[in-house]
């Protein structure tokens, strides 16, 4: 059966005819809406529906904290996504790609076939390569720009006397010469 699947997979669609889900039951035997109303009441006594509920909520202690909800994952493929299922094998719900009578997980909202779809396009080994090449390209960018940056073409301009007569004169507090070396730090006490 595995092999009829992956050829199926691997061929083109247009080859291949996908068995049909008909049912092969006779006519004759085919139930049908009948003109009969059939009754709308219940029949089941308050002593089965109470026992049903009983039965729901489980003898025991809860430990998933999940209302005794069934757990998938011990009688089926879930809780694989629904995505990674075979797209050609032949489901009950194709596009939900579940059977008749599977347990919905609880995590369907994340492992349903709408949920948003895995990237599995490479590896985290790989994705980890291609970035790592990536800072290595930047990096080599920046060397080969730090290299080749051509220096600043100009001097900083520098006057005479420190542009004494410009700054106010000799009572105005003067910029520091060459000579003079580091400024210490301001006095900012009133005299």
């Amino acid at each position: 059966m595995a092999s009829i699947r992956s050829a199926l997979r691997l061929a083109p669609r247009a080859q291949f005819v996908r068995p049909s889900t008909i049912s092969r039951t006779p006519i004759a035997a085919q139930r049908y809406a009948s003109v009969v109303p059939r009754p709308a009441t219940d029949t089941k006594s308050a002593a089965e529906a109470e026992q049903g509920s009983e039965d729901l909520a489980g003898i025991g202690d809860d430990p998933n904290m999940n209302g005794n909800y069934p757990d998938p994952s011990l009688t089926s493929a879930l809780p694989v996504k629904r995505q990674h299922r075979d797209p050609y094998a032949d489901w009950w719900d194709p596009q939900e790609r579940r059977n008749y009578g599977e347990p919905v997980h609880e995590d369907n909202d994340i492992l349903g076939i709408f949920s948003p779809e895995d990237y599995t396009h490479f590896s985290s080994g790989w994705g980890a390569v291609l970035l790592g090449t990536f800072v290595g390209a930047v990096g080599v960018l920046c060397a080969v720009v730090y290299r080749y940056y051509p220096d600043k073409p100009a001097v900083s301009r520098t006057f005479e006397d420190g542009l004494e007569t410009e700054l106010g004169g000799p009572r105005a507090r003067r910029a520091r010469n060459q000579e003079e070396g580091d400024v210490a730090a301001l006095d900012r006490t009133i005299a």
